[in-house]
């Protein structure tokens, strides 16, 4: 993905979805949890008393005790071989230690196991639905039948150890009926013998009291509380594990990010200290690698342009020293003439130092104006043959012994003849600097051809001088550039021609090269550029 917006849109999106799976799946497997001990809290204290009130009866005994209390129940009660039971080694080992077992069978159902002692090879076994309310009338029943079997007095002193030696999950206590948190109509039924349950005072729980015959106590069971599957403190943990999971995601996303923006920042300050060859590492097609392959090519424009600027005012010192030096010989000898002859003669140099200076003038406006950016460029229909010939009758003057003529031309096969789409004031700049510069380098001939495809259009310019190395080809549209040995300085220019013509083909979408001509044996320039612009 090559957007940054895509890609943290799409990472979030994951890893909300992660996070809502994660936090589903996990919060139900703690539930699972948190039910099983649930149950097993609860069902405690009571199996583990019907397994301790069983171990001692007889067989008959354990018969008639195990259907009473099943009816209690409200289920069936069974006595297992623990060699028999499927479990696996926790579970054994949780049985061994006195815990009571519960297995959930069912949305609401669970099967309970509870060994008769440590050792035993004897199991209770039960299939509990309802466990909360079935247990606590059970779990009544036993406990009274228990404690009847103590003066009153001491029951409360037996309720207390029966706490402690059967682990209930729940609170056990004796108190006298006038102090029960009970309406006066559930006192009436407590004190008829019924069993009666109650809500707590925050509507939350419910707590359960039964009166025992003879003596003035009232036992109460409670408060039960119903299993909350989304309790307060575990939803905060998952929401600060989700937020943290967040925040990790969208660190690990945005820190590549940032790092590449800071690549972009040192560099930057980088060439603002002058270290003008600082780049940003490029990597991926992203937003950022697009800024960071702008900003190279910017910096590369820059450092460029700032070397070419260094070489363009050492190269117009250098050029400007010998004509001022001219024109002051030329003030001086003026002043020194005895005749009007001599004295005009100084002055047609000085006229020629002038003129030269202005052409250098104009040379460098114009480079500099085509080399700081896209100039205004008006295209249009320009006759291609056309506009050869007027170069070629402007520029042949210039050497009577040089013959300057027009080759070889091929015209659009569409019909539409020699009209490519140019901008003419730019296009003819080009190519007379093309053409003056074979004028001078040419021992006897200039020819001129162009040929006009389908798409693109090329326009050659060939000469019978020494030629241009091939090692130099590279360099020679360079500013400045004149070459010295073949095409010596004697010849005369700036050395800005060359560079203004591939400028200007440049924006014309095209581009300037040299060759060896076959034909003339010298140099051959040329420009290739799109038929149509854009």
């Amino acid at each position: 993905m090559n957007s940054i917006f895509l890609r943290i849109y799409g990472g979030m999106l994951a890893v909300l979805v992660l996070v809502a799976l994660l936090g589903t799946g996990g919060l139900q497997l703690l539930n699972e949890v948190r039910a099983d001990q649930y149950r097993e809290r609860l069902a405690q204290g009571t199996f583990r008393l019907m397994a301790d009130n069983l171990l001692p009866l007889e067989d008959v005994e354990r018969r008639r005790a195990l259907a009473l209390w099943g009816r209690l129940l409200g289920v069936q009660l069974q006595i297992q071989p623990l060699a028999e039971v499927t479990l696996d080694g926790g579970e054994r080992n949780r049985l061994k230690r006195g815990q009571v077992l519960v297995r959930q069978s069912g949305e609401h159902g669970a099967t309970v196991y509870s060994q008769f002692a440590q050792n035993s090879p004897l199991l209770l076994v039960a299939e509990v639905q309802q466990v909360s309310e079935q247990l606590a009338r059970a779990t009544m029943f036993l406990l009274i039948d228990e404690l009847v079997r103590h003066p009153w007095d001491e029951q409360p002193r037996r309720l207390r150890e029966l706490q402690v030696s059967k682990q209930f999950g729940f609170d056990l206590r004796l108190q006298r009926l006038d102090q029960a948190y009970l309406d006066p109509d559930q006192r009436r039924r407590v004190d008829e013998g019924d069993t009666v349950m109650a809500l707590g005072r925050g509507g939350d729980s419910i707590h359960v009291f039964s009166g025992i015959v003879d003596t003035p106590w009232v036992l109460e069971i409670g408060p039960l509380y119903q299993m909350n599957p989304y309790p307060t403190h575990l939803l905060l943990l998952i929401t600060a594990l989700g937020l943290s999971l967040i925040g990790l995601m969208v660190y690990l996303l945005v820190r590549p990010l940032e790092q590449r923006l800071r690549d972009v920042e040192g560099a930057a300050t980088r060439i603002a200290s002058g270290r003008l060859d600082a780049r940003v590492p490029a990597r991926g097609s992203d937003s950022v690698g697009r800024l960071a392959a702008a900003f190279n090519a910017m910096a590369e424009h820059l450092q460029s342009s700032l070397s070419m600027q260094r070489e363009l005012v050492r190269a117009v010192s250098h050029e400007l020293r010998t004509p001022v030096a001219r024109l002051r010989f030329g003030l001086e000898m003026i002043g020194d003439a005895e005749t009007e002859a001599a004295r005009r003669k100084y002055m047609e140099g000085m006229d020629s130092d002038i003129q030269d200076l202005d052409k250098l003038v104009d040379e460098m406006l114009t480079y500099a104006r085509l080399e700081q950016g896209a100039p205004a460029l008006s295209f249009q229909g320009v006759d291609l043959r056309q506009l050869v010939g007027q170069v070629i009758e402007e520029l042949a003057p210039l050497r009577a012994g040089v013959r300057l003529e027009l080759g070889r031309t091929l015209d659009a096969q569409d019909g539409s003849g020699a009209v490519v789409e140019a901008e003419l004031r730019y296009l003819h700049r080009a190519l007379q600097n093309l053409v003056s510069n074979a004028l001078r380098h040419a021992e006897s001939r200039v020819r001129v051809s162009y040929q006009i495809g389908h798409l693109r259009c090329r326009v050659d310019v060939e000469d019978d001088g020494p030629g241009v190395p091939e090692e130099a080809w590279e360099r020679i549209f360079s500013p400045f550039l004149r070459l010295d040995d073949s095409r010596a300085r004697a010849s005369g220019g700036h050395g800005l021609g060359l560079s203004i013509v591939r400028r200007i083909i440049y924006w014309h979408g095209g581009r300037a090269q040299i060759s060896r001509s076959e034909s003339l044996g010298g140099a051959r320039f040329s420009l290739i550029w799109p038929r149509k612009q854009g």
